[in-house]
């Protein structure tokens, strides 16, 4: 995956933050619920009577921004540089840490930092010291990408 440089914005993302953090601020204060994309995802899994609309819902609008978005603008392309086996197993081992470490990046590195939680900080310096190794690593060592 590469960045346009040029094209980018950090208004744009400035945005994004401001507009992820009001989400889940609002999300708890109304719902009493941290705003984790595994434990909403999770949720359906096992799901509780009268639990499943507002999960079902709030997934379908993670699908549905960008594609109103894309409407009214162009958007970015999107180009992953690697075969589907990495992806894959890529995908396996995020899911996996998302279960070994009771959370995601949303809910531990967004929710759980605003609200203070010692262990929302050692996740979220676990796994972005571990991505940091990983492209180090993979970029400097091995030589790939």
């Amino acid at each position: 995956m590469t960045i346009d440089w040029a094209a980018f914005s950090p208004w744009m993302a400035l945005t994004g933050g401001l507009l992820l953090g009001l989400a889940s601020a609002v999300f708890i204060l109304v719902n009493g619920r941290i705003l984790g994309i595994s434990g909403i995802l999770g949720g359906l899994l096992r799901p509780k009577t009268g639990d499943t609309g507002w999960r079902i819902s709030f997934l379908l609008g993670l699908v549905a921004a960008p594609t109103v978005y894309g409407v009214f603008t162009s958007l970015p392309e999107a180009r992953v540089d690697a075969g589907w086996s990495a992806v894959i197993l890529a995908g396996l081992l995020v899911g996996f840490g998302t279960r070994y470490g009771s959370g995601c990046t949303s809910g531990h590195g967004v929710c759980g930092l605003s609200r203070l939680s010692p262990r929302s900080l050692v996740a979220t310096l676990t796994f972005m010291g571990a991505g940091f190794l990983v492209v180090y690593l993979m970029k400097h060592l091995i030589g790939f990408a």
